[in-house]
């Protein structure tokens, strides 16, 4: 079995950034989703900014997306609204509607810390083992063990 390697040329940068390449296109369509991010949170409440975010436009739908079902509710009620806000947006005059999804932010928890203290006697024990040992390796690890001990 063999491979063959196909020889293809890259594209210039210049070509990819063009407003018709590929870069260009995904970049224009990411300043319009920031833009109508931008012009929605002006637009809502102060304790809903937060929760609401511009996920991106699909077959003519745009997508909010909140982390809470009661916002969701809300922005249904507001659907109208929100639709006359977008169709000021350059580029966001075709959308006929809005898709609303509810993903619940997770707080990242930080894995639990397991300290285990070393009680006294132990260190006691550890220090005099350390004394008697010979072996300056060994020895040097039994006082560390023993130093975490409380004295």
């Amino acid at each position: 079995m063999s491979i063959k390697v196909k020889r293809s040329r890259a594209q210039p940068v210049g070509q990819l950034l063009k407003p018709r390449g590929d870069i260009g296109r995904l970049m224009q369509a990411s300043r319009l989703i920031d833009e109508a991010q931008r012009r929605l949170r002006a637009d809502l409440p102060e304790p809903m900014r937060e929760h609401v975010f511009v996920g991106g436009v699909s077959e003519g739908r745009l997508t909010l997306i909140c982390d809470r079902a009661a916002l969701v509710t809300w922005l249904r009620f507001e659907q109208p609204r929100l639709l006359t806000l977008l169709h000021g947006i350059p580029g966001f005059e075709g959308v006929t509607g809005l898709r609303f999804k509810v993903r619940p932010v997770r707080p990242v928890k930080a894995p639990r810390r397991y300290c285990r203290t070393l009680p006294q006697s132990a260190g006691k024990v550890l220090t005099e083992c350390a004394e008697e040992t010979r072996d300056p390796g060994l020895k040097a690890a039994l006082e560390r063990l023993a130093s975490h001990a409380p004295r």
